[in-house]
């Protein structure tokens, strides 16, 4: 296929060809359905301005409505001589429309329609990711209540430290989702804004309407400056990876915890067999394989943000072919982190957790810090209470008598907030999916 630029009949030499072109093909899948929108509205534009007619545009909206309908039901096909999806649309209008079909680049160029591309897609990605997680906060909301009467011991430096709660527990990954939407949130947000228009960064002489694709395209706003539009790319990417290895690090934590708490040594939990993996030469074991895996994968993502620093650093201002490698690390990533909120959604519902814990002797220090606070409570001070309990752990002395711990205060074992915590969710989850 005839490369869009190329003005004449020589073709690019094969092995430049398949470099500069990259894996730009196996990832325009994803873009192909943005792009057709992205023309559609640029088409409506032009008319609306008087760059091409009225029938003009009735003709190319023809054949953009029918290669979307194509993508949406799955019959459509990436061209493997296509120099990306941008040439293959626009050959097909010209090949179905003629000299018509040449005008849809009017006032457009490659630069600003795969930065929209690529907006529309992460956009769309952005609330993917908020569905997903949104479904594996409500099992930890549901699990936190569910156990919130279930002790557990809380650890400080890996060392035995307070009592804790799986209500807690859980109660704390669903309050770090809640955190991590804020991030991707924000992230929207700075996404949101319609590039199309900026051409190669510098603008365009044609008098074209921004603010109609900025309207037929959904965007919150626009990059009003058409050399920072370009400057978004990479930016976008950039940020949300920053977003992503966020919400990554809290997957990751808790997957960590799992398989800890999952060892015999601890034995806090279980799982069915069939969530687990066995050994090839050990009949007992029970592997974790699931939540290390999980814990792998988002250590991986929580590098991307250092990848597109060293990917888009030292560029200067205007469009630089460094930008096409940002596809290959985001896009790939994504789909990751959407596979691990779905196996801990699939997963986690099925979790078992032990009562009784704290009854083994080894937790008995856990309730120094309870019985200071007696101490204090019958009039003692803090300081001397500190140092008369101390002293009974150092002589082997210490004894405490478990019984109801009485933790009232917001955030502690007997007052979860899990109710605030869910509404403040759940407002983010609305505006992030609006």
């Amino acid at each position: 296929m005839k490369k869009i630029w190329q003005k004449d009949d020589n073709a690019t030499n094969i092995l430049v060809n398949k470099f500069t072109v990259g894996k730009d093909l196996d990832f325009d899948e994803r873009l192909a359905k943005y792009d057709v929108k992205g023309s559609m509205a640029h088409c409506k534009m032009l008319a609306e301005v008087g760059i091409v007619s009225n029938e003009e545009s009735v003709q190319m909206l023809s054949v953009l409505k029918e290669v979307l309908k194509e993508i949406e039901n799955g019959t459509f096909e990436i061209d493997k001589n296509a120099e990306d999806i941008h040439s293959q649309i626009e050959s097909i209008l010209i090949e179905k429309l003629g000299d018509t079909g040449k005008k849809i680049h009017t006032a457009r160029s490659r630069n600003d329609q795969v930065l929209l591309d690529i907006k529309l897609y992460l956009l769309d990605e952005i609330r993917e990711i908020t569905t997903l997680t949104d479904e594996f906060f409500q099992i930890l909301i549901k699990l936190a209540d569910q156990h919130k009467n279930v002790l557990l011991p809380g650890y400080t430096h890996l060392q035995i430290a307070m009592p804790s709660s799986f209500g807690l527990w859980f109660g704390a990954y669903a309050e770090a989702l809640l955190d991590d939407l804020e991030m991707l949130f924000s992230v929207k947000n700075i996404i949101n804004k319609n590039p199309l228009g900026s051409a190669a960064g510098y603008g365009s002489s044609f008098p074209i309407d921004r603010e109609s694709t900025t309207y037929n395209l959904g965007f919150q706003s626009m990059n009003y400056n058409s050399v920072y539009a370009q400057m978004t790319r990479g930016k976008s990417e950039k940020i949300l990876s920053m977003a992503m290895a966020t919400l990554a690090g809290t997957l990751g934590k808790f997957a960590y915890d799992v398989c800890l708490y999952l060892s015999q040594n601890f034995d806090f939990i279980s799982f069915p067999k069939e969530f687990t993996t066995g050994s090839s030469i050990m009949p007992h074991k029970k592997n974790p394989d699931i939540f290390e895996l999980v814990r792998a994968r988002c250590n991986r993502i929580q590098s991307l943000p250092n990848e597109f620093i060293l990917l888009t650093n030292n560029l200067s201002s205007g469009y630089h072919r460094d930008m096409q490698l940002t596809k290959e690390i985001l896009f790939p990533a994504i789909d990751s982190l959407k596979e691990c909120l779905e196996i801990l959604s699939y997963t986690l519902p099925n979790i078992q957790v032990k009562d009784g814990i704290l009854e083994d002797e080894k937790y008995k220090y856990l309730f120094s810090v309870e019985k200071i606070n007696e101490e204090v409570k019958s009039g003692s001070s803090f300081r001397d209470a500190y140092v008369k309990v101390g002293q009974e752990i150092e002589n082997n002395e210490f004894d405490f008598e478990i019984k109801k711990l009485n933790h009232t205060h917001q955030g502690s074992i007997g007052n979860l907030c899990l109710d605030k915590i869910e509404y403040q969710f759940n407002k983010l989850k609305g505006k992030l999916l609006g």
